[in-house]
């Protein structure tokens, strides 16, 4: 059985999958050893900052986001490495929750795109 959330396609998180920069593949093109990427941190903090604004229009509390994060990245997001899966899934659940349009997630996708090929 599909769950609502499964049934969003969201075209900017399509756009990542296609393009397989996963970080084991970047870390090793670029010649990076951490096993961490840089921004695990950062969605780490988002996660919880995400828990702590827990009742705000459309935010998933801790549960429903971790039974999403489960659904999303055992079918849709399988393919991808851990912790990829994990931002991709909760990219997805804010967007099809309405945190955050397909737009304004492009627009922040573009934006760390140009810091980085600055």
């Amino acid at each position: 059985m599909v769950s609502p959330v499964e049934e969003s396609d969201i075209a900017p998180l399509r756009r990542i999958i296609a393009r397989n920069q996963v970080w084991p593949r970047m870390a090793a093109a670029y010649g990076v050893v951490n096993l961490v990427p840089p921004w695990k941190s950062s969605l780490d903090g988002l996660c919880d900052a995400l828990d702590r604004a827990r009742g705000a229009q459309g935010v998933p509390d801790l549960v429903q986001r971790r039974d999403e994060e489960d659904q999303l990245t055992s079918t849709l997001y399988a393919g991808l490495p851990y912790p990829e899966n994990q931002l991709v899934a909760l990219a997805h659940t804010l967007v099809s929750r309405g945190v955050i349009d397909e737009g304004e997630l492009q627009q922040r996708l573009d934006a760390v795109r140009a810091r980085l090929e600055a």
